[in-house]
């Protein structure tokens, strides 16, 4: 998928919900702690994972600190 591609769909799927689409870095902590989760963890991991920092976020948590904290665990940080 072209980051053409991607930027229109959360665009399109950030207007749906009436949320703000994510900026480039908060794409690349999510996409990273999908990658930390579907390689570490398992794959079907991944989107339930960031469907939980979604709900941390949601609740107040700061995005890049929560998406960091679960990668250090999925990677096997304690």
């Amino acid at each position: 998928m072209s980051e053409n591609v991607l930027g229109e769909w959360l665009d399109t799927a950030a207007a749906a919900l009436g949320v703000d689409a994510p900026d480039g870095e908060t794409r690349k902590a999510v996409l990273d702690l999908a990658r930390d989760v579907a390689h570490n963890v398992a794959r079907p991991g991944a989107p339930l994972t960031a469907f939980l920092l979604g709900l941390a976020v949601g609740r107040g948590a700061d995005v890049h600190a929560a998406s960091g904290e679960l990668s250090r665990l999925a990677i096997g940080g304690e």
